[in-house]
């Protein structure tokens, strides 16, 4: 628990001091978040949940072993929630390596009594056996060990990093957009069914409910240039996109050459930017 003595700060100054207090100098991942569903909001009674907001391609390559015990511990959390939906055989295959980071190496009876006690799956019980198999091979393996074993499973997933945002496509088909470090991702349930990477989009935007993806006509001269998407109200929607700005702008805009350049991002009455941006506002 953190205690903030000024009765008002910044939001930067905030995360900074979470930041601070977790001893956490790859800060940049992570952010604040909170729940609002009626409008005005008095922060006094709103608890900030400290979680990943940028998920990399390849985690397990972050630089400091806080920072990686972090995204373990998000992954832990997703897992057991339901967040992170896999096959059974990854799933026993992550909490091996999750009561390895806890446990230390395989005990039957302390296996046991923990698949017991603790939920690291929404249903594990027919996976214990399988479980406490696993962990046995993995003898010897310290937890900043276990959680790079456990980000190097994970990136792997179709739903690693995956945040479902509802929409309705062209035809009114429900499905689910979300961003990743690659573009933006279609898909319905858990499977996904497009990808629009960075390189093929020429624009985003949002209009009202709408969000709306331009494409480059030379990779797609056969179909329609703009795939449109209705999302259940126009702050959901710009929610979103001010999403894919960020993450364009944290993986995309920061490897680039600092070269003038039209941005593809644009929205209606916005006055959003980001500070690692371009962003076009009409």
């Amino acid at each position: 628990c953190l205690h903030i003595k000024s009765p008002t700060i910044l939001g930067k100054d905030f995360y900074s001091k979470v930041c601070c207090h977790l001893k956490l100098l790859e800060k940049e991942y992570f952010g604040l978040e909170f729940k609002n569903h009626s409008g005005n909001v008095n922060l006094g009674d709103v608890s900030f949940r400290f979680r990943v907001k940028f998920f990399p391609p390849d985690p397990g390559q972050l630089q400091k072993e806080l920072t990686r015990y972090f995204f373990a511990l998000h992954i832990k959390q997703d897992l057991a929630n339901g967040r992170l939906p896999c096959n059974d055989s990854s799933a026993a295959l992550l909490v091996s390596h999750i009561l390895q980071s806890e446990l230390g190496d395989f005990d039957e009876e302390v296996d046991i009594q923990q698949l017991k006690f603790k939920q690291y799956l929404p249903i594990q019980e027919g996976l214990c056996y399988k479980i406490m198999q696993l962990h046995k091979k993995h003898r010897g393996n310290s937890p900043a060990d276990s959680d790079i074993h456990l980000l190097e499973i994970t990136r792997k997933l179709d739903m690693y990093g995956i945040r479902p945002h509802p929409a309705n496509d062209g035809e009114e088909m429900k499905i689910d957009l979300a961003v990743t470090h690659m573009g933006v991702l279609i898909f319905q349930g858990n499977t996904k069914i497009n990808t629009f990477s960075w390189a093929k989009i020429r624009k985003l935007s949002f209009k009202r409910r709408n969000f709306l993806i331009k494409l480059h006509e030379k990779i797609f001269s056969s179909l329609k240039d703009t795939v449109e998407f209705t999302m259940a109200s126009r702050d959901i929607c710009k929610a979103f996109w001010k999403l894919c700005v960020e993450y364009h702008a944290f993986f995309r805009l920061s490897e680039e050459p600092k070269i003038k350049q039209k941005s593809i991002f644009y929205s209606r009455g916005s006055s959003f930017t980001y500070r690692y941006s371009r962003v076009n506002k009409q």
